[in-house]
């Protein structure tokens, strides 16, 4: 295993989406390493150095936004930075998850610990303290507007450092005076620039992004396995998949995901069955699976690359270069990952969208062999009819939730901060709308199981046979109808958990164990 499997040094190490959830979890240690803590030490003398001259510098001896003219004596600076994380703590809603928070938590230690914002030694062992001990603070999930950092929910996730809000401490939530009885510890005296240092950044816009890149990609990856079952289920061709199609349009999502589906498909006596039938063509849910969900898996790829570059980067405002330098910027400013989340949650929505038409195509019984509503006995039973109005509507729900927030700016303080993402509210929003694709390609997987069976005893090939077989563990075939909201249930867990790509994984290991490895790269699907 490699060291940034193993130890994360914050301010120096890269971080990737995958890393940080690593962190979050628990099975990668996150520390500061000793460069950084000089570079850090380095900033905050410089920032001593600043209020020793008495120059008016923002947001180190100004106040803030539209007070930023305003001086602020040297006696009055602590007071300052403490004042700021309760004046700005005016989130409101439910808490974000306890996941997004401490990715939040990760996301501003690595920020910090570059060594431009003169934050304090102690404030980010502080921080780490809550990282590593699962003492999370609560965080609303309204009220950023996602420019000049996500100040409110950034300012709500700090207020424990000096003893305010709530925390949930290894699963109970209480507050921090709690919290500090529990443990020992006392609240923190920010010293000049560090309460400014705290909420300017795109760490709540950053640490949702990290769960869309992650639970996209999952989606992305169950979308092309559940597609080709139900390619195989319906008996569509398989030519639409051949690479000779798409070198002549070679974009990479469609290249990628043709070459999953055929390999997917590949020794399927289903497929060898109908292999001289008289279809001509099949509809666009099946033949263009590439073409889709290629799309979508470019989006997802733009995304992730951006979020790279945002992990890595000084979101921080102003930056201190040193005592003859400091830089009031935008590096705050959401705009770049707030258009990118918009994008992907477009993209998400389409692989529902293309989902749903292809649950409904195989409630059609236009499939030799496959029966209407894929049950013999309709009638008295209604079959897998209704379970396809809920994926209509979770698809028509995505369709609303896919105006771009980014496209709207509504100005804020007292218009110093004109023109504002709204990255915040695209992340959210992109979330909800891959939660409820999760839920449409359960219904899918529900319902290619259920086509799959009709064409037995012919077996499907190597790669998804044993996924029929899996689901079949846990949701019995149906004759007649039952309440199949607890198969969908059981099938969202099983997106969720990505079942059917451990399955894959496992079929995958153990052939390039028995057979050679040409062969087995020939089934190569990821």
């Amino acid at each position: 295993m490699s060291k940034a499997f193993q130890q994360f040094l914050f301010g120096e190490d890269y971080l990737t989406a995958g890393i940080a959830l690593a962190i979050a979890k628990g099975t990668t240690h996150g520390k500061i390493s000793k460069k950084a803590r000089e570079k850090i030490i380095g900033s905050r003398e410089t920032v001593a150095k600043i209020v020793a001259k008495g120059e008016a510098v923002y947001g180190i001896n100004t106040g803030f936004g539209p007070l930023c003219t305003t001086k602020i004596s040297k006696e009055e600076t602590a007071i300052l930075q403490t004042n700021i994380l309760k004046s700005h703590s005016v989130g409101v809603g439910d808490p974000i998850s306890q996941e997004i928070s401490k990715l939040m938590l990760i996301l501003k230690v690595h920020s910090l610990a570059k060594g431009y914002s003169g934050i304090n030694e102690k404030t980010l062992d502080r921080i780490i303290w809550h990282i590593e001990n699962d003492a999370i603070p609560l965080v609303p999930a309204q009220g950023s507007v996602g420019a000049s950092g996500d100040l409110a929910p950034l300012s709500h996730l700090f207020l424990p450092l000096i003893g305010l809000g709530k925390v949930n401490y290894l699963g109970t939530i209480m507050t921090t005076s709690e919290l500090f009885n529990q443990t020992g510890l006392q609240p923190l005296e920010l010293g000049p620039k560090e309460g400014l240092a705290l909420i300017n950044g795109t760490q709540f816009i950053a640490a949702h992004a990290i769960k869309v890149v992650d639970k996209f990609q999952s989606c992305l990856t169950q979308a092309d396995i559940i597609g080709a079952m139900m390619i195989e289920a319906l008996q569509g061709s398989v030519k639409p998949f051949f690479n000779e199609l798409h070198a002549l349009r070679p974009f990479k999502g469609s290249l990628h995901v043709a070459a999953r589906i055929k390999s997917l498909l590949k020794d399927s006596e289903i497929m060898q069955d109908h292999i001289n039938c008289e279809r001509v063509q099949d509809p666009y849910s099946l033949r263009c699976i590439p073409q889709v969900h290629g799309a979508s898996r470019n989006a997802w790829l733009h995304l992730k690359e951006l979020v790279e570059v945002e992990l890595n980067a000084v979101t921080d405002n102003p930056i201190i270069i040193d005592d003859q330098l400091t830089i009031s910027g935008g590096n705050f400013h959401g705009q770049p990952l707030a258009m990118a989340l918009d994008y992907a949650c477009l993209a998400a929505s389409e692989i529902g969208n293309i989902s749903d038409r292809r649950i409904y195509l195989a409630l059609e019984g236009n499939s030799p062999g496959i029966p209407k509503l894929l049950m013999e006995d309709t009638g008295i039973n209604s079959g897998y009819m209704i379970l396809q109005y809920t994926s209509a509507a979770l698809a028509s729900e995505n369709k609303g939730l896919c105006f771009p927030s980014s496209a709207d700016s509504i100005p804020t303080s007292l218009g110093q901060e004109d023109h504002v993402s709204m990255g915040s509210i695209g992340g959210r929003k992109a979330l909800q709308v891959i939660q409820n694709v999760e839920k449409i390609l359960a219904i899918e997987l529900l319902t290619a199981a259920q086509a799959f069976e009709f064409r037995k005893p012919l077996k499907s090939g190597p790669l998804l046979e044993p996924i029929h077989r899996e689901i079949r563990k846990k949701v019995a075939f149906a004759e007649k109808d039952r309440v199949f909201a607890n198969d969908i249930a059981i099938a969202i867990e099983m997106i969720q958990d990505q079942m059917i790509v451990s399955v894959i994984d496992r079929v995958m290991n153990e052939k390039k164990q028995k057979l050679s490895t040409n062969y087995s790269n020939e089934f190569e699907v990821y």
